[in-house]
């Protein structure tokens, strides 16, 4: 694997820095295939955090507005809110929560439209009573509201997937998981355990493997996309008990599960670029910048720096380790060197969005 060393550089503080609610905070030592980074050396970005927004409960997903804006939403409490950068926040899916979701639903994923200006479309994945919906809805600078169903027939279990993003060729990309089951995964009659790649209607995108909605196969419980500079597609996979993956994602392979969990060197399966043990990871958003993706980890509790400018993935460096739990989502913010990053299951009223500096 290509080891790759960053354009920028930060000195590293002691861990002692770390304090509650912000200031600059520092990657700390980790260990398995993780880079060693002690204190006092030179280390990669990022370089400090603070908190945007506060008092949140599960926040799964944020996707950006054009106009600099954000939309978040929980997962459990079917709340949407815009969010400006200062922090400040507004429910839009009061509409949407009273026509379309229901007690005991699960709002996972949201992507907006990139032809936004003429359609204010959003897209979302949720778990519903009869299974896995990707649904449209349209968004008007204050609140949701059309709710459309375009794909139904996703089994819903324990592992949902459930991230949606659109890529660089302007089709929607989906993780589903195998819900529990995992020769769904290999069933390519199945929608679970799949990345699936659609038009804004919902149906298979022109140039699909098997002309149907699905790129990949093989995948237990994906909950991450991002595509690098090089437009390639990477996947972060949450594994079983032995390893979690890091993917680079090609169209119509097989990633292996429930075959193999991370390495196994079979014919016809592709191996992870990376793979951690889940007392280190457990990994779920995913996002692109610097020259390198960043996963934030959940059981982990830390995210993962991990530079893609080569061939191959290069050697992760983990930040913040247990220094504000449960990490769920991560996105660059548009037009600025900074991420955000959403907490997850902290308690009532206690997860919180956190915006990382790159320098």
């Amino acid at each position: 694997m290509d080891t790759l060393m960053p354009s920028r550089r930060v000195t590293v503080r002691a861990a002692a820095a770390l304090a509650a609610g912000a200031g600059l905070l520092v990657p700390l030592t980790t260990t398995g295939n993780a880079a060693q980074v002690p204190s006092g050396s030179v280390a990669e970005t990022p370089s400090g955090i603070k908190t945007v927004s506060s008092g949140w409960n599960n926040p799964w997903s944020v996707t950006w507005l054009p106009d600099g804006t954000a939309l978040i939403n929980e997962r459990d409490s079917l709340k949407v809110f815009k969010v400006t950068r200062s922090g400040a926040r507004t429910d839009v899916a009061a509409q949407v929560r009273s026509a379309a979701f229901n007690r005991g639903d699960a709002l996972l994923g949201m992507a907006v439209s990139p032809n936004w200006r003429q359609d204010h479309h959003v897209f979302v994945y949720h778990a519903a009573k009869d299974g896995i919906r990707i649904a449209r809805m349209t968004y008007d600078g204050a609140k949701l509201t059309g709710y459309k169903k375009l794909v139904t027939g996703i089994k819903r279990g324990l592992h949902n997937g459930g991230r949606i993003k659109f890529g660089p060729d302007g089709f929607l990309y989906v993780t589903t998981g195998d819900a529990n089951k995992g020769s769904y995964a290999q069933n390519r009659n199945s929608l679970n355990g799949k990345i699936l790649r659609m038009t804004k209607d919902g149906k298979p995108a022109p140039g699909n493997p098997f002309g149907t909605l699905i790129y990949s196969y093989g995948h237990r419980n994906p909950e991450g996309l991002a595509w690098d500079a090089r437009g390639r597609l990477w996947e972060t996979e949450i594994g079983n008990s032995a390893y979690d993956e890091l993917n680079l994602i090609r169209p119509g392979k097989n990633y292996g599960w429930p075959t193999c969990e991370g390495t196994c060197s079979r014919a016809g399966l592709v191996d992870p670029e990376r793979k951690w043990r889940p007392a280190e990871a457990v990994p779920s958003g995913l996002a692109h910048a610097d020259g390198a993706l960043y996963l934030a980890s959940l059981r982990g509790q830390r995210l993962w720096r991990v530079p893609v400018g080569g061939t191959h993935a290069g050697t992760p460096v983990a930040y913040y380790t247990k220094g504000f739990g449960r990490l769920r989502d991560v996105v660059k913010v548009p037009g600025q060197n900074k991420l955000w990053i959403t907490t997850d299951k902290a308690g009532k009223n206690a997860d919180r969005v956190l915006q990382v500096e790159l320098k």
